[in-house]
Parts: C-alpha cells; sequence; structure tokens
C-alpha cells in the first residue's frame, strides 16, 4: 500500500498555466481519509510552496529547494547548508560571465539590486525575495544557488557548462530550461526522501513519485511507484518505472485516483 506521494510541481502537479488541477482539494481529501501523505517536492522555496498551499501546512510534507530544507507540520525534517567559501567562489566565477543569481536561505532568498529587471523571473519561484547590496551581510543559512538564464532560456548551453566547474565540489544541475541550481554534493529531492524514509519508517514500495525534469531523477530512484509525465525530459523516462499523462492532462491527479482504484492506497 502507498502511504506517501512525492510530487514535482511545475511541469508535473502544475497545467501547463502554472495552476492546480480543479480536482486537486477533492482528491487531496480522499489521500488524508485514507491516511495517505501528500508531499509537493519542488526546486521553489518553502515559501513559495506555501503560496499556492497554504491550507496544507499543517497536513504536507514539504520538500523545498530541490530537497536541501524540508518541513513537515512547519517544523524541519533535514537539510543541507552550503559552505560560505565555496558560495563566495561560485558566485565570483558566475559574475565573470553576469550570470543572475539568487541565494537561497531557510528565512528568505537573496537578489542583489543589479539584478531587478529581473525579479519577476525569480519571484515566481522565490515569493520571499529581497534585495540586497551584497550577500557577504546576508544573516541566513544558505541551502541553495539558483541561476537562471533570463536571456538565452537554454540553461543546459549557456550555464551548464561555466558552473559545471564546481563538481565534485559542489553539485549542478539542470532543473528547466533556464534553471541551474547548486547545492552540496548528494543533495537533492533523492536524498531527501531517503531521510524520509528512514525517519518515519516509509519503505520505498509505499512511495511513489512523480516528476517530468532531470531535478526529479533521484527521487524515481528512490520510491517504487516512480512516474515520469508523459512531456518528461527523455532521460528521466528511462530511470522512472513507469509513466502518465501530461501535466496538461492533469496526469498526477489521473494516476492517484487510479491507485485508488487499485486498491493501492
Amino acid at each position: 500500500m502507498i502511504k506517501i506521494i512525492f510530487s514535482d510541481m511545475d511541469g508535473t502537479l502544475l497545467d501547463e498555466n502554472g495552476e492546480l488541477p480543479e480536482e486537486f482539494p477533492e482528491v487531496m481529501a480522499e489521500l488524508k481519509k485514507r491516511g495517505v501523505i501528500f508531499a509537493p517536492s519542488s526546486g521553489r522555496q518553502y515559501f513559495a510552496l506555501l503560496e499556492q498551499m497554504g491550507e496544507y501546512k499543517n497536513e504536507f510534507m514539504f520538500l523545498a529547494e530541490n530537497g536541501a530544507f524540508n518541513i513537515y507540520k512547519e517544523n524541519e525534517i533535514c537539510s543541507s547548508v552550503l559552505d560560505m567559501d565555496l558560495v563566495h567562489r561560485v558566485i565570483a566565477e558566475a559574475d565573470k560571465h553576469h550570470f543572475f543569481a539568487i541565494l537561497c536561505g531557510k528565512k528568505n532568498a537573496y537578489v542583489r539590486k543589479e539584478w531587478e529587471p529581473y525579479i519577476h523571473e525569480a519571484r515566481r519561484f522565490f515569493t520571499h525575495s529581497i534585495f540586497v547590496d551584497s550577500f557577504d551581510d546576508v544573516d541566513d543559512e544558505f541551502v541553495k544557488i539558483a541561476f537562471a538564464d533570463c536571456e538565452g532560456l537554454d540553461a543546459e548551453h549557456n550555464l551548464m557548462p561555466v558552473l559545471t566547474q564546481f563538481e565534485p565540489e559542489q553539485q549542478v544541475s539542470l532543473s528547466s530550461n533556464y534553471w541551474v541550481d547548486i547545492l552540496n554534493p548528494g543533495i537533492n529531492k533523492g536524498w531527501a526522501i531517503k531521510h524520509i524514509q528512514e525517519r518515519f519508517g516509509f519503505k520505498p514500495e509505499e512511495c511513489a513519485a512523480f516528476g517530468d525534469y532531470m531535478n526529479d531523477y533521484e527521487m524515481m530512484q528512490s520510491v517504487h511507484y516512480s512516474y515520469a509525465m508523459e512531456n518528461a525530459y527523455p532521460e528521466l523516462k528511462k530511470v522512472a518505472r513507469f509513466t502518465t499523462k501530461s501535466n496538461v492532462e492533469h496526469g498526477v491527479i489521473y494516476q492517484i485516483k487510479e491507485f485508488i482504484k487499485q486498491g493501492l492506497i
């Protein structure tokens, strides 16, 4: 029986307009009735997830910042904080190439004032974000650095060749067509799920997951019921055990209803 369902947000649970499916409240109520935990699992910050799901903050388990900061019932489960010396080195190199950087902390996301023209892009995913003159004086614990290719919209070819020089000291992940995330080595949604499985006693065969992009790769490997969306990145489909309908067709909701029909929930 499935006891917990992990789901990516953009390109997975959310439709083409970034909205939750119409049936979402009804299906979530059914999961709660059956004792199944729903766990939004995203590159977005925790506060951005609450923007759409605040009414569930004491029910859902939230895997934020691609697994680097994880919350259940408003309490931290686990996190992985970046070393500041490495942060400074990464930012210094990114500045040479004029990359748009967001420093992601537990309290907030931070953007330097010089990048104000691009803040609309940042606030799609980081609703709690503020301008700073410098990252040096920010009082927070940082779990991720996010870089966006706001002009070329091709992070794989414009950002990755520069940022991968920091591997293996840091983990560099392509999280969408125009976003690249830097986290501590080995930190990803799969790492978070393994912590959750150990802490709460969930077996992989009691876990399901849905994703569409390469930041969902390790998540697919951490559960038995791993589903790539029909619209998923080709490499993700290779590692997932199953596929479901696209996000436009509300594939996550469709598959959860199938689980119920099949007696898996």
